[in-house]
Protein backbone atom coordinates (compact mmCIF):
# COMPACT_ATOMS: atom_id res chain seq x y z
CA UNK A 1 0.00 0.00 0.00
CA UNK A 2 1.27 3.48 -0.83
CA UNK A 3 2.36 5.87 1.91
CA UNK A 4 -0.13 8.75 2.48
CA UNK A 5 -2.09 7.14 -0.38
CA UNK A 6 0.38 8.57 -2.91
CA UNK A 7 0.32 6.05 -5.74
CA UNK A 8 1.49 8.62 -8.31
CA UNK A 9 3.28 11.79 -7.27
CA UNK A 10 3.86 14.80 -9.50
CA UNK A 11 7.00 13.03 -10.73
CA UNK A 12 5.10 9.78 -11.35
CA UNK A 13 6.37 7.83 -8.35
CA UNK A 14 4.65 5.75 -5.71
CA UNK A 15 5.51 6.58 -2.13
CA UNK A 16 6.42 3.61 0.05
CA UNK A 17 6.72 3.79 3.82
CA UNK A 18 8.77 1.61 6.16
CA UNK A 19 7.82 -2.07 6.25
CA UNK A 20 5.93 -3.25 9.31
CA UNK A 21 8.79 -5.49 10.47
CA UNK A 22 11.24 -2.58 10.26
CA UNK A 23 8.94 -0.36 12.32
CA UNK A 24 8.64 -3.12 14.93
CA UNK A 25 12.40 -3.65 15.03
CA UNK A 26 12.93 0.10 15.46
CA UNK A 27 10.46 0.24 18.36
CA UNK A 28 12.13 -2.72 20.05
CA UNK A 29 15.58 -1.17 19.61
CA UNK A 30 14.41 2.15 21.06
CA UNK A 31 13.07 0.38 24.16
CA UNK A 32 16.23 -1.68 24.70
CA UNK A 33 18.87 0.94 23.92
CA UNK A 34 17.25 4.29 24.79
CA UNK A 35 18.54 5.59 21.46
CA UNK A 36 16.39 8.27 19.80
CA UNK A 37 13.53 6.93 17.71
CA UNK A 38 14.85 8.55 14.53
CA UNK A 39 18.19 6.74 14.93
CA UNK A 40 16.50 3.40 15.60
CA UNK A 41 14.42 3.76 12.44
CA UNK A 42 17.60 4.21 10.39
CA UNK A 43 19.45 1.32 12.03
CA UNK A 44 16.48 -1.03 11.62
CA UNK A 45 16.20 -0.11 7.95
CA UNK A 46 19.91 -0.84 7.51
CA UNK A 47 19.47 -4.26 9.11
CA UNK A 48 21.53 -3.42 12.18
CA UNK A 49 20.70 -5.68 15.13
CA UNK A 50 20.14 -4.13 18.56
CA UNK A 51 23.33 -5.64 19.96
CA UNK A 52 25.31 -4.14 17.03
CA UNK A 53 23.90 -0.62 17.38
CA UNK A 54 26.70 0.91 19.46
CA UNK A 55 29.42 -0.42 17.16
CA UNK A 56 27.54 0.74 14.05
CA UNK A 57 27.18 4.27 15.43
CA UNK A 58 30.92 4.51 16.13
CA UNK A 59 32.68 2.85 13.17
CA UNK A 60 36.42 2.58 13.71
CA UNK A 61 39.22 1.34 11.53
CA UNK A 62 40.44 -0.74 14.44
CA UNK A 63 37.24 -2.80 14.33
CA UNK A 64 36.49 -2.76 10.60
CA UNK A 65 39.90 -2.68 8.89
CA UNK A 66 40.48 -5.82 6.81
CA UNK A 67 43.84 -7.53 6.68
CA UNK A 68 45.48 -6.16 3.51
CA UNK A 69 46.97 -9.61 2.90
CA UNK A 70 43.46 -10.97 2.40
CA UNK A 71 43.78 -9.53 -1.12
CA UNK A 72 45.77 -11.56 -3.61
CA UNK A 73 49.16 -10.12 -4.64
CA UNK A 74 49.05 -7.47 -1.88
CA UNK A 75 52.11 -8.68 0.00
CA UNK A 76 54.19 -8.91 -3.18
CA UNK A 77 52.99 -5.52 -4.41
CA UNK A 78 53.97 -3.82 -1.14
CA UNK A 79 57.36 -5.53 -1.18
CA UNK A 80 58.00 -4.30 -4.73
CA UNK A 81 57.01 -0.72 -3.91
CA UNK A 82 59.20 -0.71 -0.79
CA UNK A 83 62.12 -2.11 -2.76
CA UNK A 84 61.76 0.74 -5.23
CA UNK A 85 61.80 3.24 -2.37
CA UNK A 86 64.81 1.67 -0.65
CA UNK A 87 66.81 1.34 -3.86
CA UNK A 88 65.89 4.82 -5.09
CA UNK A 89 64.40 3.41 -8.26
CA UNK A 90 62.57 5.61 -10.77
CA UNK A 91 58.82 5.34 -10.08
CA UNK A 92 55.91 6.40 -12.29
CA UNK A 93 52.26 6.54 -11.27
CA UNK A 94 49.70 6.02 -14.04
CA UNK A 95 46.34 7.25 -12.75
CA UNK A 96 42.77 7.48 -13.97
CA UNK A 97 41.46 11.02 -14.47
CA UNK A 98 38.57 10.94 -11.99
CA UNK A 99 38.44 11.67 -8.24
CA UNK A 100 39.25 8.07 -7.31
CA UNK A 101 42.25 8.02 -9.63
CA UNK A 102 43.44 11.45 -8.50
CA UNK A 103 43.04 10.55 -4.82
CA UNK A 104 44.86 7.25 -5.38
CA UNK A 105 47.76 9.03 -7.07
CA UNK A 106 47.85 11.69 -4.34
CA UNK A 107 48.00 8.99 -1.65
CA UNK A 108 51.12 7.50 -3.24
CA UNK A 109 52.73 10.84 -4.06
CA UNK A 110 52.22 12.12 -0.50
CA UNK A 111 53.47 8.88 1.05
CA UNK A 112 56.54 8.86 -1.18
CA UNK A 113 57.24 12.54 -0.41
CA UNK A 114 57.12 11.75 3.31
CA UNK A 115 59.79 9.12 2.65
CA UNK A 116 61.93 11.60 0.72
CA UNK A 117 61.10 10.15 -2.69
CA UNK A 118 59.42 11.50 -5.80
CA UNK A 119 57.49 9.92 -8.64
CA UNK A 120 56.39 10.86 -12.14
CA UNK A 121 52.64 11.44 -12.41
CA UNK A 122 50.96 10.43 -15.67
CA UNK A 123 47.24 10.90 -16.26
CA UNK A 124 45.99 10.10 -19.78
CA UNK A 125 44.00 12.64 -21.76
CA UNK A 126 40.35 11.54 -21.85
CA UNK A 127 39.86 12.54 -25.50
CA UNK A 128 43.21 11.74 -27.08
CA UNK A 129 44.06 8.59 -25.10
CA UNK A 130 40.87 7.46 -23.38
CA UNK A 131 40.56 5.50 -20.15
CA UNK A 132 43.40 3.43 -18.80
CA UNK A 133 46.92 2.55 -19.92
CA UNK A 134 47.77 2.64 -23.62
CA UNK A 135 50.69 1.07 -25.47
CA UNK A 136 52.54 4.28 -26.34
CA UNK A 137 52.35 5.86 -22.90
CA UNK A 138 53.30 2.68 -21.07
CA UNK A 139 56.24 1.94 -23.37
CA UNK A 140 57.51 5.51 -22.94
CA UNK A 141 57.17 5.38 -19.14
CA UNK A 142 58.88 1.98 -19.01
CA UNK A 143 61.86 3.32 -20.96
CA UNK A 144 62.41 5.96 -18.28
CA UNK A 145 61.30 4.21 -15.08
CA UNK A 146 61.93 1.00 -13.17
CA UNK A 147 58.45 0.68 -11.66
CA UNK A 148 55.03 1.80 -12.94
CA UNK A 149 52.12 1.78 -10.49
CA UNK A 150 48.73 1.84 -12.22
CA UNK A 151 45.96 3.15 -9.93
CA UNK A 152 42.21 2.90 -10.61
CA UNK A 153 42.98 1.24 -13.93
CA UNK A 154 45.05 -1.53 -15.51
CA UNK A 155 43.16 -4.75 -14.70
CA UNK A 156 42.08 -5.22 -18.33
CA UNK A 157 45.18 -3.62 -19.89
CA UNK A 158 46.92 -6.74 -21.20
CA UNK A 159 48.45 -5.07 -24.27
CA UNK A 160 49.66 -1.84 -22.71
CA UNK A 161 51.21 -3.66 -19.76
CA UNK A 162 52.97 -6.02 -22.15
CA UNK A 163 54.31 -2.92 -23.93
CA UNK A 164 55.91 -1.84 -20.63
CA UNK A 165 58.22 -4.87 -20.51
CA UNK A 166 61.23 -2.70 -19.65
CA UNK A 167 59.73 -1.96 -16.21
CA UNK A 168 57.80 -3.77 -13.50
CA UNK A 169 54.11 -2.89 -13.32
CA UNK A 170 51.99 -2.99 -10.16
CA UNK A 171 48.22 -2.62 -10.64
CA UNK A 172 46.06 -1.25 -7.80
CA UNK A 173 42.50 -1.25 -9.07
CA UNK A 174 38.87 -2.09 -8.27
CA UNK A 175 37.24 -2.46 -11.68
CA UNK A 176 35.77 -5.79 -12.69
CA UNK A 177 38.48 -8.22 -13.79
CA UNK A 178 38.39 -10.50 -16.82
CA UNK A 179 39.04 -14.22 -17.13
CA UNK A 180 42.79 -13.57 -17.38
CA UNK A 181 45.04 -10.98 -15.78
CA UNK A 182 47.69 -8.88 -17.54
CA UNK A 183 51.30 -9.99 -17.22
CA UNK A 184 52.11 -7.51 -14.44
CA UNK A 185 54.35 -7.94 -11.42
CA UNK A 186 51.20 -7.89 -9.28
CA UNK A 187 47.52 -7.08 -9.69
CA UNK A 188 45.75 -6.09 -6.46
CA UNK A 189 42.04 -5.82 -7.07
CA UNK A 190 39.13 -6.96 -4.85
CA UNK A 191 37.13 -7.50 -8.05
CA UNK A 192 39.51 -9.98 -9.62
CA UNK A 193 37.56 -13.07 -10.62
CA UNK A 194 39.60 -15.22 -8.21
CA UNK A 195 38.74 -13.01 -5.21
CA UNK A 196 35.89 -13.92 -2.86
CA UNK A 197 34.16 -10.54 -3.20
CA UNK A 198 34.33 -9.70 0.52
CA UNK A 199 36.02 -6.36 -0.31
CA UNK A 200 34.33 -5.74 -3.65
CA UNK A 201 32.86 -2.49 -2.29
CA UNK A 202 36.25 -0.76 -2.00
CA UNK A 203 37.22 2.06 -4.35
CA UNK A 204 40.74 2.22 -5.79
CA UNK A 205 41.95 4.73 -3.20
CA UNK A 206 40.95 2.30 -0.45
CA UNK A 207 42.97 -0.43 -2.19
CA UNK A 208 45.96 1.93 -2.34
CA UNK A 209 45.49 2.72 1.36
CA UNK A 210 45.52 -0.99 2.17
CA UNK A 211 48.79 -1.30 0.23
CA UNK A 212 50.27 1.51 2.36
CA UNK A 213 49.06 -0.26 5.51
CA UNK A 214 50.78 -3.45 4.34
CA UNK A 215 53.92 -1.48 3.46
CA UNK A 216 53.87 0.04 6.95
CA UNK A 217 53.64 -3.42 8.49
CA UNK A 218 56.60 -4.62 6.44
CA UNK A 219 58.60 -1.52 7.45
CA UNK A 220 57.85 -2.12 11.14
CA UNK A 221 58.90 -5.76 10.78
CA UNK A 222 62.19 -4.47 9.33
CA UNK A 223 62.63 -2.11 12.26
CA UNK A 224 61.76 1.19 10.52
CA UNK A 225 58.86 3.58 10.92
CA UNK A 226 56.68 4.68 8.02
CA UNK A 227 54.64 7.84 7.42
CA UNK A 228 51.45 8.68 9.35
CA UNK A 229 48.71 6.94 7.39
CA UNK A 230 45.80 8.35 9.42
CA UNK A 231 46.55 11.77 7.95
CA UNK A 232 45.80 10.34 4.49
CA UNK A 233 42.24 9.29 5.28
CA UNK A 234 40.77 12.54 3.92
CA UNK A 235 41.76 11.31 0.45
CA UNK A 236 40.28 7.85 1.03
CA UNK A 237 37.02 9.29 2.31
CA UNK A 238 36.78 11.72 -0.60
CA UNK A 239 37.32 8.98 -3.18
CA UNK A 240 34.89 6.60 -1.48
CA UNK A 241 32.06 9.13 -1.65
CA UNK A 242 32.89 10.59 -5.07
CA UNK A 243 33.18 7.14 -6.66
CA UNK A 244 29.77 6.24 -5.19
CA UNK A 245 31.17 3.24 -3.31
CA UNK A 246 28.60 1.77 -0.91
CA UNK A 247 28.96 3.13 2.62
CA UNK A 248 29.03 -0.25 4.30
CA UNK A 249 31.70 -2.04 6.32
CA UNK A 250 35.08 -0.37 6.42
CA UNK A 251 33.93 2.29 3.95
CA UNK A 252 31.85 3.85 6.75
CA UNK A 253 34.97 4.18 8.86
CA UNK A 254 37.00 5.54 5.93
CA UNK A 255 34.44 8.29 5.36
CA UNK A 256 33.77 9.07 9.04
CA UNK A 257 37.50 9.31 9.83
CA UNK A 258 38.23 11.03 6.53
CA UNK A 259 35.77 13.82 7.27
CA UNK A 260 37.41 14.33 10.67
CA UNK A 261 40.84 14.65 9.04
CA UNK A 262 39.48 16.96 6.35
CA UNK A 263 37.93 19.25 8.95
CA UNK A 264 41.44 19.96 10.27
CA UNK A 265 42.18 21.72 6.94
CA UNK A 266 45.72 20.34 6.70
CA UNK A 267 45.70 19.42 2.98
CA UNK A 268 46.46 22.52 0.92
CA UNK A 269 44.54 21.38 -2.15
CA UNK A 270 41.33 20.53 -0.34
CA UNK A 271 41.48 23.76 1.69
CA UNK A 272 41.82 25.83 -1.49
CA UNK A 273 39.06 23.91 -3.27
CA UNK A 274 36.69 24.16 -0.31
CA UNK A 275 37.25 27.91 -0.23
CA UNK A 276 36.52 28.48 -3.94
CA UNK A 277 33.47 26.23 -3.64
CA UNK A 278 32.11 28.40 -0.84
CA UNK A 279 32.13 25.70 1.84
CA UNK A 280 31.58 27.46 5.15
CA UNK A 281 30.77 24.51 7.41
CA UNK A 282 32.48 21.28 8.44
CA UNK A 283 32.67 18.85 5.50
CA UNK A 284 29.93 16.28 4.98
CA UNK A 285 29.43 13.51 2.40
CA UNK A 286 27.25 15.96 0.47
CA UNK A 287 30.16 18.39 0.16
CA UNK A 288 32.46 15.60 -1.05
CA UNK A 289 30.02 14.29 -3.63
CA UNK A 290 28.49 17.51 -4.94
CA UNK A 291 30.90 20.37 -4.29
CA UNK A 292 34.46 19.02 -4.22
CA UNK A 293 34.11 15.92 -6.41
CA UNK A 294 32.72 17.64 -9.54
CA UNK A 295 35.41 20.31 -9.40
CA UNK A 296 38.21 17.75 -9.09
CA UNK A 297 36.69 15.81 -11.98
CA UNK A 298 36.43 18.89 -14.18
CA UNK A 299 40.09 18.75 -15.19
CA UNK A 300 39.77 15.21 -16.49
CA UNK A 301 36.44 15.94 -18.16
CA UNK A 302 37.14 19.06 -20.21
CA UNK A 303 40.54 20.43 -19.19
CA UNK A 304 43.98 19.09 -18.32
CA UNK A 305 43.70 15.54 -17.01
CA UNK A 306 46.25 15.74 -14.20
CA UNK A 307 44.91 18.88 -12.49
CA UNK A 308 42.92 16.95 -9.87
CA UNK A 309 45.79 14.69 -8.82
CA UNK A 310 48.17 17.65 -8.69
CA UNK A 311 45.74 19.63 -6.53
CA UNK A 312 45.29 16.77 -4.08
CA UNK A 313 49.01 16.05 -3.79
CA UNK A 314 50.57 19.51 -3.63
CA UNK A 315 51.90 20.85 -0.34
CA UNK A 316 52.24 24.40 -1.71
CA UNK A 317 49.27 26.66 -0.76
CA UNK A 318 49.97 29.03 -3.65
CA UNK A 319 49.99 26.25 -6.23
CA UNK A 320 46.86 24.81 -4.60
CA UNK A 321 45.03 28.14 -4.85
CA UNK A 322 45.87 28.50 -8.54
CA UNK A 323 44.84 24.92 -9.34
CA UNK A 324 41.60 25.27 -7.36
CA UNK A 325 40.64 28.44 -9.24
CA UNK A 326 41.33 26.77 -12.57
CA UNK A 327 39.26 23.71 -11.65
CA UNK A 328 36.43 25.91 -10.43
CA UNK A 329 36.35 27.72 -13.79
CA UNK A 330 36.47 24.43 -15.70
CA UNK A 331 33.59 23.11 -13.62
CA UNK A 332 31.44 26.08 -14.61
CA UNK A 333 32.30 25.41 -18.26
CA UNK A 334 31.49 21.74 -17.75
CA UNK A 335 28.02 22.62 -16.49
CA UNK A 336 27.27 24.57 -19.69
CA UNK A 337 28.49 21.75 -21.93
CA UNK A 338 26.59 19.17 -19.89
CA UNK A 339 23.32 21.10 -20.11
CA UNK A 340 23.48 21.15 -23.91
CA UNK A 341 24.28 17.44 -24.23
CA UNK A 342 21.72 16.49 -21.57
CA UNK A 343 18.87 18.23 -23.38
CA UNK A 344 19.72 16.53 -26.69
CA UNK A 345 20.24 13.09 -25.11
CA UNK A 346 16.98 13.17 -23.13
CA UNK A 347 15.02 14.19 -26.23
CA UNK A 348 16.60 11.44 -28.33
CA UNK A 349 16.10 8.75 -25.69
CA UNK A 350 12.45 9.71 -25.25
CA UNK A 351 11.88 9.57 -29.00
CA UNK A 352 13.50 6.13 -29.14
CA UNK A 353 11.40 4.98 -26.17
CA UNK A 354 12.39 4.37 -22.56
CA UNK A 355 10.18 1.40 -21.74
CA UNK A 356 12.70 -1.27 -22.70
CA UNK A 357 15.66 -2.56 -20.70
CA UNK A 358 18.03 0.24 -21.74
CA UNK A 359 17.81 3.99 -22.29
CA UNK A 360 20.51 5.28 -24.61
CA UNK A 361 21.47 8.16 -26.84
CA UNK A 362 24.36 8.96 -29.18
CA UNK A 363 25.27 12.17 -30.90
CA UNK A 364 28.02 13.76 -32.97
CA UNK A 365 30.63 15.75 -31.09
CA UNK A 366 29.05 15.23 -27.68
CA UNK A 367 31.93 15.93 -25.34
CA UNK A 368 33.25 12.63 -23.92
CA UNK A 369 33.96 14.39 -20.64
CA UNK A 370 30.26 14.84 -19.83
CA UNK A 371 28.64 11.69 -21.24
CA UNK A 372 28.94 9.93 -17.87
CA UNK A 373 27.13 12.72 -16.03
CA UNK A 374 24.43 12.82 -18.72
CA UNK A 375 24.05 9.03 -18.51
CA UNK A 376 23.41 9.45 -14.78
CA UNK A 377 20.73 12.07 -15.49
CA UNK A 378 19.13 9.80 -18.10
CA UNK A 379 19.11 6.94 -15.60
CA UNK A 380 17.42 9.13 -13.01
CA UNK A 381 14.79 10.26 -15.51
CA UNK A 382 13.95 6.76 -16.78
CA UNK A 383 14.88 4.39 -13.93
CA UNK A 384 16.68 2.32 -16.54
CA UNK A 385 20.33 1.45 -17.12
CA UNK A 386 21.49 4.23 -19.42
CA UNK A 387 24.30 4.75 -21.91
CA UNK A 388 25.29 8.03 -23.59
CA UNK A 389 27.80 8.04 -26.46
CA UNK A 390 29.66 10.91 -28.10
CA UNK A 391 30.72 10.23 -31.69
CA UNK A 392 33.68 11.76 -33.46
CA UNK A 393 35.53 10.61 -36.58
CA UNK A 394 33.57 7.36 -36.75
CA UNK A 395 34.32 6.35 -33.16
CA UNK A 396 31.89 6.49 -30.26
CA UNK A 397 33.10 6.95 -26.70
CA UNK A 398 30.40 6.33 -24.15
CA UNK A 399 29.61 5.92 -20.51
CA UNK A 400 26.87 4.03 -18.74
CA UNK A 401 25.15 4.16 -15.37
CA UNK A 402 22.93 1.48 -13.87
CA UNK A 403 20.12 1.21 -11.35
CA UNK A 404 20.13 -0.81 -8.16
CA UNK A 405 19.97 -4.55 -8.79
CA UNK A 406 21.08 -4.44 -12.43
CA UNK A 407 24.74 -5.24 -13.26
CA UNK A 408 25.95 -3.10 -16.17
CA UNK A 409 29.69 -3.83 -16.07
CA UNK A 410 29.49 -7.55 -16.86
CA UNK A 411 27.29 -7.13 -19.99
CA UNK A 412 29.56 -4.35 -21.25
CA UNK A 413 32.56 -6.66 -20.87
CA UNK A 414 30.66 -9.38 -22.70
CA UNK A 415 29.96 -7.03 -25.62
CA UNK A 416 33.68 -6.30 -25.84
CA UNK A 417 34.43 -10.05 -25.82
CA UNK A 418 31.86 -10.56 -28.59
CA UNK A 419 33.55 -7.93 -30.75
CA UNK A 420 30.70 -5.42 -30.68
CA UNK A 421 32.80 -2.95 -28.73
CA UNK A 422 36.40 -1.96 -29.33
CA UNK A 423 36.80 -1.95 -25.57
CA UNK A 424 34.61 -1.75 -22.52
CA UNK A 425 34.60 -2.39 -18.80
CA UNK A 426 33.61 -1.08 -15.43
CA UNK A 427 31.63 -2.36 -12.48
CA UNK A 428 28.00 -3.06 -11.60
CA UNK A 429 26.83 0.55 -11.41
CA UNK A 430 29.03 2.27 -14.01
CA UNK A 431 30.90 1.37 -17.17
CA UNK A 432 32.74 2.90 -20.11
CA UNK A 433 32.98 1.83 -23.72
CA UNK A 434 34.48 2.57 -27.11
CA UNK A 435 32.51 1.49 -30.18
CA UNK A 436 32.68 1.96 -33.94
CA UNK A 437 29.92 4.29 -35.13
CA UNK A 438 28.47 1.69 -37.49
CA UNK A 439 28.12 -0.81 -34.62
CA UNK A 440 26.36 1.43 -32.11
CA UNK A 441 22.80 0.33 -32.96
CA UNK A 442 23.74 -3.36 -32.94
CA UNK A 443 25.74 -3.06 -29.72
CA UNK A 444 22.97 -1.23 -27.89
CA UNK A 445 20.39 -3.78 -29.06
CA UNK A 446 22.57 -6.59 -27.74
CA UNK A 447 23.16 -4.74 -24.47
CA UNK A 448 19.42 -4.22 -24.06
CA UNK A 449 18.91 -7.96 -24.63
CA UNK A 450 21.45 -8.84 -21.91
CA UNK A 451 19.99 -6.33 -19.46
CA UNK A 452 16.48 -7.65 -20.08
CA UNK A 453 17.64 -11.04 -18.81
CA UNK A 454 18.27 -9.29 -15.47
CA UNK A 455 14.77 -7.81 -15.47
CA UNK A 456 15.67 -4.28 -16.51
CA UNK A 457 12.74 -4.16 -18.96
CA UNK A 458 10.24 -4.80 -16.15
CA UNK A 459 11.21 -1.78 -14.05
CA UNK A 460 8.53 0.83 -13.43
CA UNK A 461 9.04 4.33 -12.09
CA UNK A 462 11.30 4.16 -9.06
CA UNK A 463 9.38 4.03 -5.79
CA UNK A 464 10.18 6.83 -3.37
CA UNK A 465 11.01 5.12 -0.10
CA UNK A 466 10.21 7.08 3.04
CA UNK A 467 11.25 6.54 6.65
CA UNK A 468 8.16 8.21 8.08
CA UNK A 469 6.42 11.55 8.38
CA UNK A 470 7.29 14.72 10.26
CA UNK A 471 5.76 18.09 11.05
CA UNK A 472 7.84 21.27 10.58
CA UNK A 473 7.98 21.89 14.34
CA UNK A 474 9.69 18.52 14.83
CA UNK A 475 12.38 19.18 12.24
CA UNK A 476 14.91 20.63 14.66
CA UNK A 477 18.68 20.92 14.72
CA UNK A 478 18.67 18.40 17.60
CA UNK A 479 16.82 15.88 15.41
CA UNK A 480 19.30 16.46 12.59
CA UNK A 481 22.19 15.83 15.00
CA UNK A 482 20.57 12.54 16.07
CA UNK A 483 20.17 11.50 12.44
CA UNK A 484 23.77 12.41 11.60
CA UNK A 485 24.94 10.10 14.38
CA UNK A 486 23.73 7.17 12.26
CA UNK A 487 25.77 8.34 9.23
CA UNK A 488 27.70 8.78 7.11
CA UNK A 489 25.04 8.51 4.43
CA UNK A 490 25.45 7.85 0.73
CA UNK A 491 25.40 4.96 -1.69
CA UNK A 492 24.24 1.79 0.05
CA UNK A 493 23.27 3.75 3.17
CA UNK A 494 20.79 6.43 2.10
CA UNK A 495 19.95 9.28 4.44
CA UNK A 496 16.43 9.09 5.87
CA UNK A 497 13.69 10.63 3.79
CA UNK A 498 10.56 12.06 5.42
CA UNK A 499 7.14 13.20 4.24
CA UNK A 500 5.44 16.37 5.40
CA UNK A 501 1.71 15.78 4.97
CA UNK A 502 -0.88 18.35 3.92
CA UNK A 503 1.44 21.35 3.80
CA UNK A 504 0.50 24.80 2.57
CA UNK A 505 3.01 26.68 0.43
CA UNK A 506 3.49 30.25 1.62
CA UNK A 507 6.33 31.24 -0.70
CA UNK A 508 7.67 29.80 -3.95
CA UNK A 509 10.45 31.18 -6.13
CA UNK A 510 12.47 29.93 -9.05
CA UNK A 511 16.20 30.02 -8.27
CA UNK A 512 18.53 30.07 -11.24
CA UNK A 513 17.26 28.17 -14.27
CA UNK A 514 16.18 24.86 -12.75
CA UNK A 515 15.93 25.13 -8.95
CA UNK A 516 12.96 25.95 -6.70
CA UNK A 517 12.87 27.46 -3.22
CA UNK A 518 9.71 27.34 -1.10
CA UNK A 519 8.50 28.03 2.41
CA UNK A 520 5.84 25.65 3.70
CA UNK A 521 3.99 24.73 6.87
CA UNK A 522 0.62 24.56 8.55
CA UNK A 523 -1.77 27.45 8.75
CA UNK A 524 -0.94 29.14 12.04
CA UNK A 525 1.84 26.64 12.75
CA UNK A 526 5.58 26.28 12.29
CA UNK A 527 7.10 26.91 8.87
CA UNK A 528 10.30 25.75 7.21
CA UNK A 529 12.20 26.31 3.99
CA UNK A 530 12.86 23.80 1.25
CA UNK A 531 15.14 23.75 -1.78
CA UNK A 532 14.47 21.51 -4.80
CA UNK A 533 17.50 21.25 -7.06
CA UNK A 534 16.65 20.61 -10.70
CA UNK A 535 12.91 20.90 -9.98
CA UNK A 536 12.26 22.54 -13.34
CA UNK A 537 14.00 19.72 -15.21
CA UNK A 538 10.75 17.82 -14.51
CA UNK A 539 7.13 18.64 -13.65
CA UNK A 540 7.60 19.34 -9.92
CA UNK A 541 8.95 22.86 -10.26
CA UNK A 542 6.02 24.30 -12.18
CA UNK A 543 3.46 22.31 -10.15
CA UNK A 544 4.62 23.89 -6.89
CA UNK A 545 5.28 27.32 -8.35
CA UNK A 546 1.65 27.36 -9.58
CA UNK A 547 0.26 25.85 -6.35
CA UNK A 548 -2.78 28.14 -6.32
CA UNK A 549 -3.19 27.78 -2.57
CA UNK A 550 -3.59 24.00 -2.71
CA UNK A 551 -2.06 21.76 -0.07
CA UNK A 552 0.69 19.27 -0.94
CA UNK A 553 2.44 16.33 0.62
CA UNK A 554 6.18 17.08 0.40
CA UNK A 555 9.01 14.56 0.65
CA UNK A 556 12.77 14.85 0.98
CA UNK A 557 15.77 14.79 3.26
CA UNK A 558 16.62 17.16 6.09
CA UNK A 559 19.59 19.42 5.65
CA UNK A 560 21.42 21.99 7.78
CA UNK A 561 21.38 25.42 6.17
CA UNK A 562 23.88 28.05 7.29
CA UNK A 563 23.26 31.66 6.26
CA UNK A 564 25.14 34.62 7.73
CA UNK A 565 26.15 32.56 10.72
CA UNK A 566 22.59 31.42 11.48
CA UNK A 567 21.77 27.73 11.25
CA UNK A 568 18.36 26.27 10.42
CA UNK A 569 16.94 22.98 9.17
CA UNK A 570 15.69 22.95 5.60
CA UNK A 571 14.14 20.26 3.45
CA UNK A 572 16.04 19.08 0.40
CA UNK A 573 12.83 18.54 -1.53
CA UNK A 574 12.69 15.50 -3.84
CA UNK A 575 9.02 14.95 -4.59
CA UNK A 576 5.50 16.25 -4.02
CA UNK A 577 1.90 15.10 -4.37
CA UNK A 578 -1.44 16.87 -4.10
CA UNK A 579 -2.86 16.39 -0.60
Amino acid sequence: MSFLNVSQSVTGRRWVGPATEIARAADAMAQQTELPSAVCQILARMGVATEEADAYLAPTLRDLMPDPRSLRDMENAAMRVLAAVENRERIAIFADYDVDGGSSAALLLTWLRDLGRQATLYVPDRIDEGYGPNDAAMADLAARHDLIICVDCGTLSHGPIAAAKAADVVVLDHHLGGETLPDAHSVVNPNRQDEDGALAHLCAAAVVFLLLVEAGRQMREAGTKGPDLMALLDLVGLATVADVAPLTGVNRAFVRQGLTVMARRDRAGLVALADVAGMDTAPTPYHLGYLLGPRINAGGRIGQADLGARLLSTADPHEAAALAERLNTLNADRRDIEASVRAAALTQAEERGTQGALAWAAGPDWHPGVVGIVAARLKEATNRPSVVIGVENGIGKGSGRSVSGIDLGAPIQRLAAEGLLEKGGGHKMAAGLTVAEDKIETAMARLSELLAKQGADALGPADLRLDGSLMPAAATIDLLAQIDAAGPFGAGAPAPRYAFAGMRIFFAKRVGETHLKITFGEAGGARMDAIAFGAFDGPMGQALLDHGGASFHLAGRLDLNTFRGRQSVQLRLEDAAPA
